[in-house]
């Protein structure tokens, strides 16, 4: 598996995390515990996606930072890209 490859699957693994703690913690508010773990992946989720972005290219049109033009079509989709 390429760099490229295994940063995607790492956001995905994140971004997969994320929403089970997010569901855990709907039914339990108070747990310090998830709060924390929801917290620290989080921040490595925007981590792996500012790597992503800066290596690789924006994943959604929101990422697109280049404030003279719409570069987002210029480039393949993400899903393109290799």
């Amino acid at each position: 598996m390429n760099e490229k490859n295994m940063l995607l699957s790492m956001i995905k693994k994140y971004d997969f995390t994320l929403k089970e703690l997010n569901l855990y913690l709907d039914t339990h508010p108070n747990c310090r515990r998830a709060l924390s773990m929801f917290r620290k992946y989080r921040e490595l989720r925007r981590d792996a996606v500012q790597e992503y972005n800066k290596r690789f290219g924006p994943l959604t049109p929101e990422q697109v930072t280049d404030t003279q033009s719409w570069t987002w079509v210029e480039d393949p989709w993400p899903w393109e890209r290799r």
